[in-house]
């Protein structure tokens, strides 16, 4: 606990101060002054207030229930957990309780610890624009065309869309509460496992490391677009891979603000960048129904669910593959939650500036959600939209049977059989559907144009992701306790909880940018494809991020819904005790609960079982028609490991196999306290 009486620049400042003085804290107790025992617990999370013996009863203050008040169904041990002290009467057996002031105490925990509340919403949203505008929205769409045809396009990434925007319902609605470190895990950890949502925690930051270095990849296999840097190992090894991640790094450590703006400048030009393309297709397809004669041109949606027979045996088997694909273009829409805890606290208005549908007449603790909400619930439906007609602009000017469309890598010589059969191609070098679109449409630079906005694109993901996995593994690590006599492994991790003197997770940034940051070199090797054993290991690696996220989606799901469930069981504890931002049913109060998602809990059902859907079933149709190790790898390796790790955990912490026990009430009050109050004093 600091000593300092500064107040952090995070610090919101309608919030009341922390006592000037730890004597003012812990002051001697008198005959009517309860002793407050100041004991930070090991998770920094919260300072629980404990009365001495020697205090005496309080009167009820105005405004507190006591229990005999509440509803005969709920027993008195759990009305009188408050955050106010409580005492029996000196008449034994008797069941009244009396309830002592309550003195807020706030703690800040270690400087070192601290993360600045810098980021605006227009921060957060481009940041997350970054992520999820990658190169699945330019390498996805051309595959799934030549796979399922056109009417799969504009399906897959449809229905994968609606999945997204349900899973973003449920994030949103917990993270607008509670925006804290490490939020993906947070909440699996409070309401579903706690082992599990160490296991979430881990999975995401994987997801996110792992993708840094498979971008690194995807920008050499841009670059040998350009003839003069094909093949060329020395500009892989020496720019590509070395040159541009220690780039990446110098950006990531700017401080936050900085930062924030840096992500405007790149998402904004990938914005124009998009819109750029898609006129440029829109243009496209009109001149090629002006120069046919009569204007008729091929009609690539006269057969809109051809597919390619090879690697499906029907159509809807092709549609399934189609999703799983899909499902990587959307990786990013939730990092909202790895970037809120960065979120700048709107400041209150003051009273005179009020008016009545004004923010400012929020509970105080609402304010932060209204910073990450609108990027929170509406990026899924951006993306959606920008995914769909991008796709659907694709599939109107390029056939599926185009030979130079990207296929499937396990299945051996299938482009080149396509090309025995069709006839001459074009020397493309790209996987990516719109570079071969301008090719073809003979447009001098065009396909140049359109590689460096996808080089662009990669580079500027490539970046946003090592920011989510800096954040996720500082999310993961900022509460523990790395002491003498912790555990050697604690004390690593601990270590990983700390920032410099701008507040930027280094420790935790450096690490997550070199844990995969070999993995590229791997394709300096001669010979390397994706039949050979290192070629299938990159192309392994590289898969598992979607697969790495629809595990952490569907546990998101799985932790809104019983926290749906618990505060509809105990609401009438939390109406009575006025627990903040977890009354949903309030209708009196509405304004104090951030956001309501639609149509729960059904939304949140929908999802998890969506996720669980697109995980063991359209994931395994790829193997339907035999089996083959890199799709099997690519799909199910992660969730082996990510199951063994939750075992594993279980087995180190001694843990009981069982879900976190939300049937108390009293246990319930005192989690959400603590969760708020990791929300107010650990950022």
């Amino acid at each position: 606990m600091s000593n300092s009486h500064e107040l952090p620049d995070w610090f919101p400042d309608w919030a009341p101060a922390p006592p000037t003085r730890r004597q003012e804290a812990t002051a001697t107790p008198t005959h009517d002054t309860p002793r407050w025992d100041l004991l930070t617990p090991p998770t920094g999370g919260s300072l629980r207030p404990t009365l001495s013996q020697e205090a005496t009863p309080q009167p009820t203050p105005t405004g507190l229930v006591p229990p005999e008040r509440l509803a005969p169904a709920v027993s008195q041990t759990e009305a009188s957990v408050s955050r106010v002290s409580a005492v029996t009467t000196e008449a034994e057996g008797e069941s009244g309780f009396m309830y002592a002031a309550e003195i807020p105490i706030i703690v800040t925990p270690s400087q070192d610890r601290l993360v600045k509340r810098k980021l605006r919403g227009i921060h957060l949203f481009m940041i997350t624009i970054n992520a999820t505008l990658g190169t699945g929205l330019y390498w996805r769409g051309g595959q799934i065309l030549e796979l399922g045809g056109p009417l799969a396009v504009l399906l897959a990434f449809l229905i994968v869309g609606v999945l997204a925007w349900a899973v973003m319902q449920c994030i949103t609605e917990l993270l607008c509460i509670w925006p804290v470190p490490g939020a993906m895990s947070v909440y699996v950890s409070e309401f579903v496992d706690t082992e599990l949502g160490i296991a979430v925690g881990v999975a995401y930051w994987f997801t996110y490391s792992v993708s840094f270095a498979a971008l690194i990849a995807t920008t050499a296999a841009l670059l040998d677009f350009f003839p003069g840097i094909k093949d060329n190992k020395v500009i892989d090894g020496t720019v590509t891979y070395s040159l541009i991640p220690l780039v990446l790094v110098g950006i990531n450590m700017f401080g936050i603000q900085t930062y924030g703006w840096i992500e405007v400048f790149f998402g904004s030009v990938k914005i124009t960048m998009l819109i750029i393309i898609m006129i440029t297709l829109i243009v496209i397809k009109g001149k090629a129904l002006n120069s046919t004669e009569g204007g008729v041109t091929d009609d690539y949606w006269k057969d809109a669910t051809a597919y390619d027979t090879v690697a499906a045996k029907n159509w809807g088997t092709a549609l399934m593959m189609c999703l799983s694909f899909a499902t990587f273009a959307y990786v990013g829409v939730e990092i909202i939650a790895a970037s809120a805890l960065e979120a700048k606290w709107p400041k209150r208005r003051s009273t005179e500036d009020r008016v009545d549908s004004d923010i400012s007449r929020r509970s105080n603790d609402t304010l932060i959600g209204s910073s990450v909400k609108f990027s929170a619930i509406y990026i899924s439906v951006l993306a959606t939209i920008a995914y769909s007609l991008s796709g659907t602009l694709v599939s109107l000017d390029i056939s599926r049977a185009d030979c130079d469309l990207p296929r499937l890598s396990w299945l051996k010589d299938q482009a080149d059989n396509c090309r025995a059969t069709e006839g001459e191609h074009s020397d493309t070098s790209t996987a990516s559907a719109f570079v071969i679109i301008a090719q073809q449409s003979g447009t001098p630079r065009l396909a140049e144009v359109f590689n460096v906005f996808l080089i662009f694109t990669a580079l500027t993901c490539a970046n946003t992701n090592l920011y989510v996995a800096s954040r996720t593994l500082f999310g993961l690590t900022s509460r523990l306790e790395g002491g003498e006599g912790q555990p050697w492994l604690l004390r690593i991790l601990a270590w990983f909880g700390r920032t410099n003197h701008r507040k930027v997770p280094m420790r935790a940034m450096i690490f997550s940018a070199m844990a995969f940051w070999w993995v590229p070199f791997l394709q300096l090797q001669e010979g390397i494809g994706p039949h050979t054993a290192t070629g299938m290991f990159i192309e392994v690696l590289a898969e598992m991020g979607s697969v790495g996220v629809l595990i952490v989606w569907a546990c998101q799901c799985l932790a809104f819904i019983r926290y749906y469930r618990c505060i509809y069981r105990h609401r009438v504890v939390l109406q009575a005790q006025k627990i903040s931002q977890v009354r949903r049913w309030d209708k009196d109060d509405w304004k104090d609960y951030p956001y309501r998602s639609h149509g729960q809990p059904f939304v949140a059902y929908l999802a998890l079982a969506g996720c669980l859907a697109v995980m063991f079933v359209a994931n395994s149709a790829a193997l339907w028609g035999g089996f083959h190790p890199l799709p099997f790898l690519s799909s199910y390796l992660i969730v082996m490991v990510f199951f063994g790790l939750w075992v594993l955990l279980k087995i180190f912490r001694g843990a009981k196999w069982s879900l976190v026990d939300l049937s108390k009430a009293s246990h319930v009050v005192k989690k959400f306290k603590d969760l708020h109050d990791i929300r107010l004093g650990a950022s």
